[in-house]
């Protein structure tokens, strides 16, 4: 579940890095997106909380694994806090009137720890990832357990994901206008 879920998170944040080459034109599709990332980054969190507890309190299956490297281990509460912040001042944002303030600064912030965070996140995961996450998707004689409801799962949070960015095109609307009768401001203010 968390490598399958990873490897989508992946292809959905890039396209949500993707929008911020051209913020003041696909703002609305920022916000959709950026929303719309909740709902697998919770499996996501669900997933790697399921597997910390299930390994501390000394579950044979998952100590057999073994635990991530000592690095990843470390980092991976950080990580946890900077994409909480990261996705929940993107909310506020969305939950405000347009404009610029802290909560702002604060998701600008956060993004940046996050993303230097989760680049050694999926370069420290990407071995495991390249061979875990084919496993629950490709046909198999014998598939891996729990391979069904993994995959249930995982549809049903990108369907949640879906509703919500689909959802978000007005409140990225609203901010799209807001940026575009604005921009003069914010050049002025530099």
């Amino acid at each position: 579940m968390t490598a399958a879920t990873g490897v989508v998170l992946l292809a959905l944040f890039a396209a949500e890095l993707v929008t911020l080459l051209a913020m003041r034109s696909l703002l609305g599709w920022h916000i959709s997106l950026g929303l719309a990332l909740i709902p697998p980054v919770a499996l996501k969190l669900g997933s790697t909380g399921w597997r910390f507890a299930r390994y501390y309190t000394r579950s044979e299956a998952y100590v057999a694994h073994g635990p991530p490297p000592l690095l990843l281990r470390v980092l991976a509460p950080v990580l946890v806090i900077a994409t909480v912040v990261l996705l929940g001042t993107g909310v506020a944002l969305v939950l405000r009137a347009p404009g610029r303030g802290s909560i702002l600064a604060l998701h600008r912030l956060s993004f940046v720890a996050w993303l230097f965070l989760v680049g050694i996140h999926v370069l420290g995961h990407l071995p495991r990832l390249v061979r875990l996450a084919p496993a629950d998707w490709l046909a198999q004689a014998r598939p891996p357990r729990g391979r069904g409801a993994r995959n249930v799962a995982l549809a049903c949070s990108l369907v949640v994901a879906l509703v919500v960015g689909i959802s978000a095109v007005p409140v990225g609307r609203t901010w799209q206008h807001w940026l575009a009768t604005h921009h003069h401001h914010h050049r002025d203010d530099r």
